[in-house]
Order: C-alpha cells, then structure tokens, then sequence
C-alpha cells in the first residue's frame, strides 16, 4: 500500500469542488446507463447446451452439475483457485469469498444459487472452508474435465498445444485461474452455459474494491491486490502477488 499525503492534491472551495463533482456526476450517469446496456447484451448472449455430465464432490456426497442447481433454475460458479497440491486457496480468490456469504440469503430467494468449485480434494476445500469460516456451498472438481473445459486449468502441454485459452485469448499461464460461471437448468433438465467472465470482470463482486474506489486514495496500491492478505493474515502477513503468478502460488 503506497503512502498518500494532500500535498501533492488539488484544494479548493465548495463552491469549486460541487462545480467539478457536478460535471463527474454526468459522467457516472452516462457509465450507469452504459452498464445497463452491457447488462442487457450479457443477458441476450445465446446459449450453449451442456451435453457432458460433470460429476463433483460434496458434503453431501457425488452431485452432478444438476444437482449443485439445488432446486433453482439458475446457477452461478465461482472457479475458485485451489488446486489439490496447495494448503490454502489464492489470496484474490478468497478476497472474493468472502463477499459471497452476506447475499446468499439474497440470491437463494431470487432463484440463484451459488457455489464455489476446485479442482483441491474435498477435505483439502473443507479444511480451508473452516479455516476462513464461510459457509457459502463449495464443491470439488478434481476428478472432473470441469476446470478445464470452463477455461481455468491450464497444462504445460496445453500451452505447447496452443489451446491454453484464457479469458478467450491465448494464455501461457499454467495451473489455475479465477473465474465465474453461469448455468440455467429449463423444466425439461435441460442445462445451458450462459455466461462465464475472467480476470478484471470479476471486479464487479468484489464490493470492497468498489467502497475503496470512492475513498480518498482509492484502491491505493501498486500492482493489483499487492496490498492484500487473506483475512485471518493482515496483523503479520508479508506482500503477496496474487491470482496466477508464481509468487502467489508459492504462497498459498
């Protein structure tokens, strides 16, 4: 986190600042209403059909892709970073986790689920699950095609192949990345992929970043997240990069 002082920011009178805040208001008017516009093209994306059965790993034992719907009719897939030879999840993944709990409530009762999904054994995902205290439904992958076929688990040979695609654009990333799904089931049991976003689309969760972009010196760091800790660690953690690089997979 970079050191922030007024020395080097504009002062002025309120008569000066409401003339300035008037004229940013118009521009945060035209990127709502530019957002409610990508929010409709999102929403008339086509669909594609699931055919393949994906099988997970649960508390509640083996659920297939239908069955984390959970009796809903929509379902939304944080691919979390936690591959089976880590101990913890990813410090941006579980900066993102931690938003979930307080709008499940929300969700459920607006016919959405959400679930967490990696490719980490379950125990490994519960150990962690406890550690951070959420309750938020959280299933494993790791014996599934899942990750994969959703774009957040990349091989070396993947690479080499060039079908290492992330975020639709060729990657030379290896092991996991972040990401979001969606899925609607129909009434026939029929299961559609709708949607999926990567890297800086999934900003939009993340309500802390958000708040901080109305506090005075903003997001306030130097490279994205190096300021970040997972949030039983903030008393002595040490700066950690996150989400994909070596660094943060050395820390997890």
């Amino acid at each position: 986190m970079q050191t922030q002082s007024t020395t080097h920011h504009a002062v002025a009178s309120r008569e000066e600042w409401l003339e300035a805040r008037k004229a940013l208001l118009a521009q945060e008017k035209a990127y709502t209403r530019e957002r409610d516009r990508l929010t409709a093209e999102r929403l008339a994306l086509p669909w594609v059909r699931i055919d393949k059965d994906y099988m997970f790993d649960t508390p509640a034992g083996r659920r297939s892709l239908a069955d984390l719907f959970d009796g809903r009719s929509q379902l939304v897939i944080y691919h979390f970073m936690l591959p089976p030879e880590w101990e913890a999840g990813c410090p941006g993944c579980s900066f993102l986790a931690d938003h979930l709990g307080g709008t499940l409530a929300h969700l459920n009762h607006h016919d959405v689920t959400v679930t967490a999904v990696s490719r980490a054994p379950l125990d490994r995902i519960e150990a962690y699950r406890r550690r951070m205290g959420w309750h938020f439904p959280w299933a494993s992958s790791h014996d599934s095609d899942f990750n994969r076929d959703f774009g957040v688990t990349f091989t070396a040979e993947d690479v080499a192949a060039g079908t290492a695609i992330y975020n639709y654009e060729p990657t030379s990333a290896t092991g996991e990345m972040p990401g979001l799904s969606a899925f609607h089931k129909d009434e026939a049991g029929q299961i559609f992929h709708t949607y999926s976003t990567y890297g800086r689309g999934l900003e939009e969760v993340l309500g802390t970043y958000m708040i901080l972009d109305r506090a005075p010196f903003g997001r306030n760091e130097e490279s994205t997240m190096d300021w970040l800790r997972r949030h039983d660690e903030y008393e002595d953690a040490a700066p950690t990069s996150c989400c994909g690089s070596a660094s943060s997979q050395a820390a997890a």
